[in-house]
Order: structure tokens, then sequence, then C-alpha cells
């Protein structure tokens, strides 16, 4: 008796175990939702997670975790006002949220909200000033708005907390080549370049890198940066016409030619395009059609300096010497620096 009486206690503690265990389940079933939706956004089905983490929110209207998720969800979905109205209200019932401040920051710069942005990363950083990520924001609003040495600041303050940070690394590159510091800037792309997976190229790193190697006059280095760039992207045409500069600067005018002819195909009206084929021509001594394209460059653009400037070289070299001065003198009236130079050593009569 005292047995059974015995296993009926242990039947009726069990009983209450479980009872409890059940009741404290679904005491908060607004939990059972959010960590339901999290393996929904893990699985990139947003749309259902939105639809559990708003019955969440419903339960618990004071649920900033729930609403940072909606706004994730809906910002994977490129709903960027839906995502600003969820991060709003997390905001409005708790200020200081970290998650919140820095989703919304971003969103901001993203949707091109400057002002705002500034307002809400500053917020956020002040909050944690060692979030790399949005010192990486911080940097490129400063960077937009052309202050440099400030942006560089902040870049390298990103870099000590987080030394291989390649968006940091790339980003102070483009800042490098703001300034004018171009070896500074290959050197950026060098090291960056050396972290990035193969099979991930940043081409805009190519870019930057191969416009700052042509300052450097590193032109076979610059070719080799553009040929990577236009297997990526060969219908840009300033690409083409930057790579036909440095083929002109290493004497490969045929192949440059080909590359501005590519050039003019996208935009008959660019006036540069003309301009730097008529030097790839006269440096092939193609006087005739090199000075058609200075011509028809001119017309398209009247105060071309540097084209009446290689125009007239063109004309020195078919010994119309009148002709070159006078398209040096009009070079001269509107500013060009070489023009001066070319007046007093060719055209002291």
């Amino acid at each position: 008796m005292i047995k059974c009486i015995g296993s009926i206690a242990l039947i009726i503690l069990y009983i209450s175990s479980y009872s409890q265990a059940d009741t404290s389940k679904n005491a908060n079933p607004e939990i059972v939702l959010y960590k339901a939706a999290l393996k929904l956004i893990d699985s990139a089905k947003y749309d259902e997670a939105v639809v559990s983490l708003k019955k969440a929110v419903k339960l618990k209207p004071d649920y900033i975790e729930a609403y940072n998720k909606i706004a994730f969800a809906k910002i994977k979905k490129e709903d960027y006002k839906g995502a600003e109205k969820e991060l709003k209200t997390a905001l409005k019932f708790a200020p200081d949220n970290f998650e919140s401040q820095k989703t919304l920051g971003i969103l901001y710069y993203d949707t091109e909200k400057y002002k705002e942005a500034k307002v809400t990363i500053d917020s956020a950083i002040a909050l944690n000033t060692d979030d790399t990520e949005l010192l990486y924001y911080k940097a490129k609003l400063m960077y937009d708005g052309k202050a440099y040495k400030p942006a560089q600041e902040v870049c390298n303050a990103a870099l000590y907390i987080k030394p291989n940070y390649i968006e940091v690394m790339l980003l102070k590159a483009d800042i490098r080549f703001a300034l004018k510091e171009y070896p500074y800037a290959v050197k950026e792309i060098d090291d960056a370049m050396k972290l990035i997976p193969a099979d991930k190229p940043v081409y805009s790193a190519y870019k930057t890198r191969a416009k700052a190697r042509f300052e450097t006059k590193d032109y076979k280095g610059a070719i080799n940066d553009w040929n990577v760039y236009l297997d990526a992207f060969p219908d840009e045409e300033e690409a083409l016409i930057m790579r036909g500069a440095c083929k002109i600067e290493v004497k490969d005018n045929t192949s440059a030619i080909v590359d501005f002819d590519a050039a003019i195909k996208l935009d008959p009206k660019n006036p540069v395009s003309y301009n730097y084929r008529g030097v790839a021509k006269g440096e092939s001594k193609q006087f005739v059609e090199a000075l058609k394209d200075f011509d028809y460059s001119i017309k398209l653009k009247f105060d071309y300096g540097a084209a009446f400037v290689n125009r007239a070289a063109v004309k020195f070299a078919s010994k119309d010497k009148r002709g070159a001065c006078e398209d040096l003198n009009k070079a001269d009236s509107l500013g060009d620096e070489m023009a001066i130079k070319l007046i007093d050593r060719y055209c002291k009569f």
C-alpha cells in the first residue's frame, strides 16, 4: 500500500512538473514566434518570417528585437520604406537601441538620405565606438562630402580595430586617389587585393588602381588593370578611353585606335574620344585622318584647349607652322597651360 501511494505520488509529481514546463513554454508565445521567424530568415523565407514577427509584436508591442528583424527581412526584400518604418517604431520604444540605430543609419545611407544617415550613424557610434562597420559608413559619408582627411582618420581608426577590413582598405585607397597620393592609392589596393578571394574580384578596385597607375606613369600596369575591368564591363566608355590613352603612352597606337573606335560607337558625341583617337592617328603618321578627328572634337566642344594643342602638333608634323601656331594661340586664350610653353618655343617668328 505504501509502495502504491509512493507510485501515485511520483506520478502526481511528474504531471505537476510537466504542467509547469508546459506553462513556462507558453508563457511567452511571442518568443516562440520570434525564434521560428529567425529560422525562416535563415532559410531566406522573408515573407513568412515577417508574418511570424508581426504576430509577435502584436502580442508584445514593445518587442524591439522583433521590429529589428522585421526591418532586416524587409531590407532583404528591398522594401526600404517598410524597413524604415519598423526601425522608427523600435526607436520609439527604445531610443538608445544600438541595433535599431545602426541598421537605420546604414539604411539611410543606402537610400541616399545622407543628412539623416549622418545624424543616426553618429548617434549609433556614440553607443558603440568600436563598431567598424559604422566607422566605415561614417568615413564614406565624409568621403562623399569631400572631407578627405577626416575620412582617412576614421578609416585608420577602423583598421586599428580590424586590420584586414577590405572595404575600409579600398575606401582608403579612394581617399588617397582623391588626395592625389597616387603611389599610396596603388599600395592600399595592392594590400587589399591580397585578401580578396580570386573568385570574387572587386572590379571597382581594378578601376581605381588603373587610374592611379596611369598617374604614376605605370602604363603597362594600368593596361593590365583595365583589361581585367573591361573583361567584366566591355561596354564602359570611360574604361575604353582610359585604356586607349595608356596604349598611346606605350606606343601601341593601333590597339589604342581600336579602343577609341569602340568608345565612339558607344557615344558618337563625346569629343574626348575623337581627341585621343586623333593623337593615336597622329602618332601613327595618319595626319589627314588625325586632323579630321581633331576638327570634329573641336566642333563638338569649341573650347577644348587640349584638342587645339594636339591639332597643332599634327599641323607642325605636316609642316603647317602657321596653322599650328594659330591653334596654340587659341588654346592659350582658353587657358591651356601647355600652349604658352609651346608658343614660346615654336611660334616666335
